[in-house]
């Protein structure tokens, strides 16, 4: 029906409960699906051991010891036993509601990319899922949190094996930019990208970035988020939700008409830029010459 994979972080502490429950909510998605876990970070084999997991520990990292989406993603689709995957990441909960949108959407189109936002949740306990209900729960949780992402914001995306095969540039996974171009190379070759955030509540466990040096700001704003937002303009455009070709909701598929909108806004906030810059490039010597070059540098 359907392979998972994922990268996780080093199992220990916080993150190593998240990561567990995130995995025990995959494996009751459906009898059938195939939970692949990518990399060799410590507990990750022992993980995988326990739960029957395929484990992929050889994984290409640049200088950083960070990992190389390119060869999360071409690995992944090398092993899985099924034509539809999904790449998520390890700290996401998903419910039967994902599932049945899989099954709506593989019914509706043959090629297609399928992302969504997130619901930030906190989550201190290991989730009971011998309860009936525990799904109502998180649910309700999440509602009540209120806290759906923008747009911007990715955390998974299902599609037909090949989709991205070794067309994937020097991405490394865990920075910013490589799941805007993964919006953007789609549709860049024809293949519809569908919004699901209607129809799925995925929820994200919240925690810290004590997984990076530099905490948040190095995640966000270090050399290889400059790096991985260099690819992205250089390599693609930037895209977000607000670009899908569709909206998947509970009535169904329908065409996403704000996205000319969209495009049509972005467009004019970049000419905008492109003629106040040109204007000061032609403004200079005369600025300068009035002085009000250095009084703006004071």
């Amino acid at each position: 029906m359907l392979t998972i994979f994922s990268t996780p972080k080093p199992f220990a502490g916080h993150i190593e409960m998240i990561q567990r429950n995130a995995i025990e909510s995959w494996k009751r998605l459906d009898a059938n699906v195939e939970i692949i876990l990518i990399g060799d970070d410590p507990g990750t084999a022992e993980v995988c051991r326990e739960l029957g997991l395929l484990h992929i520990a050889a994984v290409q990292r640049n200088a950083h010891g960070t990992k190389y989406l390119a060869s999360i993603y071409d690995q992944a689709q090398d092993a899985a036993r099924h034509e539809i995957l999904c790449h998520v990441n390890c700290d996401i909960v998903l419910m039967s509601d994902f599932t049945g949108t899989v099954r709506r959407m593989r019914e509706a189109r043959e090629r297609f990319l399928m992302a969504g936002r997130r619901w930030d949740v906190d989550v201190r306990e290991p989730l009971d899922f011998a309860r009936k209900d525990w799904e109502t729960e998180l649910r309700k949780l999440a509602r009540k949190t209120n806290r759906q992402r923008p747009p911007q914001w990715i955390d998974y995306f299902v599609f037909r094996r090949g989709l991205f095969y070794r067309k994937i540039p020097e991405f490394v996974i865990g920075r910013p930019g490589w799941d805007n171009w993964l919006l953007w190379y789609p549709r860049s070759v024809g293949v519809p990208v569908v919004d699901a955030s209607s129809a799925v509540i995925a929820v994200h466990q919240n925690h810290d970035y004590g997984y990076h040096p530099d905490g948040e700001k190095g995640v966000w704003e270090g050399e290889e988020a400059q790096e991985n937002f260099h690819l992205m303009r250089t390599k693609g455009r930037y895209q977000t939700l607000e670009n899908a070709t569709y909206v998947m909701s509970a009535r169904g598929l329908r065409k996403n008409y704000k996205e000319q909108y969209v495009m049509a806004k972005r467009e004019a906030v970049a000419g905008l830029y492109r003629v106040w810059f040109a204007l000061l490039d032609v403004t200079r010597p005369l600025r300068r010459r009035l002085g009000l070059g250095a009084a703006a540098r004071r």
